[in-house]
């Protein structure tokens, strides 16, 4: 396949030299590398005055050149303030890299689950950055022209900028989705343990809802950091103080359990939460949640109980039971 001409005539986004990023990142030195994922290594550069991050293709990847394609092909064609933004790509004999903005608080995982760096988010933040990222959603899955299914949200995947602005990022495993409501099926789940749909880590079907439950299991997680069953103030983060409105911290918990319900059809789609975050009316109660798995398949029939999809997961498995 020719990656330079789908990336320049399709895309038209910009096609860099290797050499223009090896002297904007002073050629991958270690320095300069902020950041490792399943993709390969991420540096921080100049580019023509303008700080910038490179995600260069690792020999080694687990994520191969058809999700390098797959996020250059997503990414370029989104628009949204709450999406990173794609700024160029190199692709030069074996290296393959995209180059995105800079985005200097880095990911939302690297301060929530620091017991340092997590004093840094006061409730505010939190709730800002929630929002942001159903409003996000909401564009992907409902007004872009592509409308997309992300399938690997989680705090890593959120980047956040200078004001705490967060940006979904890392779109290698996105799909389209035709309609809202209907799952597609796979035999190979990729993604996270932790923040699949049950639906999706255990028969492969896919929805928008499956990036709803992702959703969830966000909220909960910047939400909470212990579990005390009954006592809602009593979940947050010791280091929020009284920074927090009482109100918006218990809705919340109560639009991120609405998010992991159990059946697809019961949780809300984007649209709903972001008014349900932002309105005062009273919230559904919530069903049984998701991560109290029962063996029954889905309605469709395309998998049984016993046939399980083959799950290929980027990090080790977490639990909002568990604080981190």
């Amino acid at each position: 396949m020719d990656y330079s001409g789908s990336c320049a005539e399709k895309l038209e986004i910009p096609l860099f030299d290797l050499s223009t990023i090896m002297k904007a990142t002073n050629n991958f030195s270690i320095d300069r590398k902020i950041g490792e994922g399943g993709f390969g290594p991420v540096y921080k550069g100049i580019l023509e005055g303008q700080e910038i991050a490179v995600k260069r293709l690792s020999r080694i990847s687990t994520q191969g050149e058809n999700e390098f394609m797959n996020e250059v092909v997503y990414i370029a064609k989104l628009q949204h303030r709450n999406l990173v933004k794609i700024l160029g790509c190199c692709i030069e004999g074996e290296e393959k890299m995209l180059i995105y903005e800079y985005l200097s608080n880095g990911s939302l995982d690297s301060l929530i689950f620091d017991e340092t760096q997590t004093k840094v988010l006061d409730w505010p933040k939190r709730f800002h950055i929630i929002n942001g990222v159903a409003r996000g959603l909401m564009y992907l899955h409902q007004d872009s022209q592509l409308r997309i299914i992300h399938r690997d949200l989680k705090a890593n995947n959120i980047l956040l900028d200078k004001d705490m602005n967060p940006k979904i990022s890392d779109f290698g495993l996105a799909k389209i989705c035709e309609e809202d409501d209907v799952g597609a099926m796979t035999n190979r789940v990729v993604g996270t343990h932790g923040y699949l749909s049950p639906e999706y880590a255990l028969y492969g079907k896919y929805s928008v809802k499956s990036d709803v439950f992702s959703f969830g299991i966000l909220v909960l997680e910047i939400a909470w950091n212990l579990y005390k069953e009954g006592r809602s103030t009593e979940l947050l983060d010791e280091c929020l103080g009284d920074s927090y409105s009482t109100y918006e911290v218990v809705r919340s918990i109560g639009v991120g359990l609405l998010c992991v319900q159990q059946c697809p059809e019961d949780r809300p789609n984007m649209s709903s939460v972001v008014l349900m975050l932002n309105n005062k009316g009273v919230l559904p109660l919530a069903k049984q949640p998701g991560f109290y798995i029962e063996g029954n398949a889905p309605s469709s029939g395309a998998f049984s109980s016993s046939q399980y999809a083959e799950s290929t997961v980027t990090e080790t498995p977490i639990t909002i039971l568990t604080a981190r």
